[in-house]
Formats: C-alpha cells, structure tokens, sequence
C-alpha cells in the first residue's frame, strides 16, 4: 500500500555511508570564504555539508560549463544592492516630483557606470 502523505521514500538515493572530515583553522576559513562567494551562511545548520557534497560531487559538471569564476558570485550581489540603491533613489525623486536629479547624483551614477564598465572588461578577459 502506497503512502499517501508523508516524504516520499528515497529507496537506493538513501545516504547511509559517512565521512568525518577535519580542517584546521585556515582550510576551515577557506571552506567559509567559498561558502560566502555563494551567499551561504556557514553557522546554519544543513548547509555545509549539501554545499560540500555539492563542490565535490559537481566538480566535472562546473569545469565543463562556462561559469564566471567564484568570487564574482559576491561581485554580481553587490552590483544587484547598487542597482537597488538607484532604484531606490529614483523613486524618492519621483515621489517629491523632482524634476532633475542633483548634479552629484549625476556624478555618481556616471562614476558608478565607469566601474562597473572596467568590471565588466576584466571578467571578460579572465573568461577563455
């Protein structure tokens, strides 16, 4: 008779073999500089091992796909908090019926275009 509620049985995918591993204090804050490239939180509990089973297990998948390399993952979240900083901006403008923005508005979101350009051009060379 089938389960009609309930998880449904992994059957053969069951994980019943372990391993311990151990790391000293600067592979330990190597495993959590990774985890935080991917915007994981090392001290919540279920994380780090499906990460790591994941690192090890997609290995061949992530070398065969063309993927921007880590430390980009924490780059493209901060240009997302800058877009939203703008966004943010524009609508204070609007809701005080601003015309024009502030000269100094200008001047950071030009300053702003120039670097994200400049990010832009060195992912682009370090990419094959």
């Amino acid at each position: 008779m089938a389960r009609k509620t309930g998880r449904k049985p992994l059957g053969n995918k069951k994980r019943i073999h372990g391993i311990v591993l151990r790391f000293n204090d600067s592979e330990l804050q190597m495993v959590k500089e990774t985890m935080g490239t991917y915007n994981l939180d090392f001290t919540k509990r279920g994380v780090v091992a499906p990460f790591l089973r994941r690192l090890i297990l997609d290995k061949q998948q992530a070398e065969d796909t063309k993927k921007l390399p880590g430390p980009s993952a924490n780059l493209i979240y901060q240009i997302n908090r800058i877009g939203t900083n703008i966004n943010q901006l524009t609508a204070t403008a609007h809701a005080k019926n601003l015309r024009s923005p502030s000269a100094k508005l200008d001047a950071e979101i030009e300053k702003t275009n120039t670097l994200l350009m400049q990010i832009l051009e060195l992912l682009s060379e370090k990419l094959p």
